[in-house]
């Protein structure tokens, strides 16, 4: 199976809350907090194939990763969850889901239902 796109998040936690809302198969990478602009060029090196979006907290630290990735990768899609939730942990999976359903992902129904 090919996966032809990819989401940057910052950590474990982020990864397992968005995981399951994905109708089809999407890479996530986990950057394990504030990494280097060599560390990041590193892990993603095996998916310069692949649609590149960043999906980080509205934070300080996710901000920076945010500003690294525009520098290293232009191309990349950024999608910011509503400040209200500050971590990607915490949002809830229905604003994700709508959040990554508008960013054309395929999203299981049962997370977009009203």
């Amino acid at each position: 199976m090919i996966v032809e796109k990819c989401i940057i998040v910052e950590g474990r936690s982020d990864k397992l809350n968005i995981e399951p809302i994905f109708a089809e198969s999407v890479q996530i990478i986990c950057t394990n907090g504030t990494i280097s602009e060599e560390a990041l060029l590193d892990l993603l090196e095996p998916f310069e194939e692949c649609k590149i979006y960043t999906l980080f907290d509205q934070d300080k630290s996710g901000e920076k990763l945010r500003k690294l990735t525009k520098r290293i990768y232009s191309e990349a899609v950024h999608l910011f969850i509503p400040r209200t939730y500050i971590e990607v942990a915490n949002a809830p999976k229905k604003v994700l889901a709508h959040l990554l359903y508008d960013a054309k992902f395929s999203i299981r129904k049962q997370f977009l239902s009203s």
